[in-house]
């Protein structure tokens, strides 16, 4: 029996200490909350304010940067979008699009 205790115990540690990370989404209600206390927001005001800030994309330089590929991939994708581009004609521009440096 003591020697189940130890295991268990780190165990019960392990999962108390991933309760304490905040995720993104808990940062952003904090975030919101503090901006509607400090505007001194109540009622259908206070509800209104915290459902437009949750919604609210995050600021530039809270979104991750995308990454070269992914940059050469969203301008291929554009281009093949305004060219109308469908079918075998669009798979064949992004794969040449996407070879090019």
């Amino acid at each position: 029996m003591k020697m189940l205790r130890i295991p268990l115990l780190m165990v019960g540690l392990l999962l108390c200490s991933q309760g304490f990370a905040a995720t993104a989404q808990q940062d952003k209600m904090t975030t919101c909350n503090a901006d509607a206390t400090a505007k001194a927001l109540k009622g259908d005001e206070r509800k209104a304010f915290m459902s437009n800030c949750l919604k609210a994309q995050p600021a530039a330089n809270d979104a991750k940067a995308l990454t070269p590929q992914q940059e050469k991939m969203k301008t291929c994708n554009a281009t093949a979008a305004t060219q109308a581009l469908t079918g075998e004609a669009r798979k064949t521009f992004m794969s040449d699009c996407l070879k090019k440096k």
